[in-house]
């Protein structure tokens, strides 16, 4: 396991070696960020995004959170997406789940773990709203992986509840919103939803006056 002084001491070699290779690599990040991507992933420390989408830094900006969940009452979440999509005006949002996560893994028990109950209770509700599927699913793995799917489609759809969202689809027609599943086993991510700017949305989640 790293120390503290291992950190800084490999931070000071990573930043040698970008200059090294790029005497400009820090110079351009220093007054402005162009991120087209904002990432909404989950804590977990095996899924970092810059490393398993091969990006630089600047070109994606990133929320995380356990299970990857875009709660309307999470003010941390709103304001990530307010200030990526109308300041940096990304033109992609990726919500990115994973394989084996055990924070979808707790929703699915019914074992006691304090505060964290309250945000797990958001993924309770969507195996509720998928019941007759997943019970219709043989092992618990499989289960467990359909539901960290269907997750990241409910998370997807909650982003195009937002008036945040539906704001920018109508002036910018963008961003344009995708939902993967990162397999750790093998590192691939795995597109299972998508929204295209100004896809329809159930009328009740719609706002008129934007």
């Amino acid at each position: 396991m790293k120390k503290i002084e291992q950190i800084l001491e490999d931070n000071k070699k990573w930043a040698g070696n970008m200059v090294a290779g790029d005497p400009e690599f820090f110079n351009r990040l220093v007054d402005i960020q162009h991120p087209e991507f904002l990432w909404i992933g989950c804590s977990d420390s095996r899924v970092p995004a810059n490393e398993i989408t091969g990006t630089q830094p600047g070109e994606m900006f990133v929320q995380r959170n356990i299970a990857n969940m875009v709660i309307h009452t999470d003010l941390n979440l709103l304001s990530v997406l307010q200030y990526a999509v109308e300041v940096l005006h990304v033109k992609h949002i990726i919500v990115c789940g994973h394989y084996g996560c055990g924070g979808v893994k707790a929703a699915m028990g019914h074992t006691s773990l304090g505060i964290i109950n309250k945000w797990i209770r958001n993924i309770k509700d969507v195996y509720r709203f998928h019941r007759a599927e997943l019970e219709a699913i043989p092992t618990e793995q499989d289960r467990l992986n359909r539901l960290i799917e269907l997750n990241v489609k409910e998370q997807v759809n909650n982003l195009a509840k937002t008036s945040i969202i539906q704001k920018s689809w109508k002036a910018n027609k963008a961003p344009h919103l995708h939902g993967m599943v990162y397999d750790l086993k093998d590192g691939i991510l795995k597109p299972v939803f998508q929204m295209e700017a100004n896809t329809p949305i159930d009328p009740i989640y719609q706002y008129d006056n934007l």
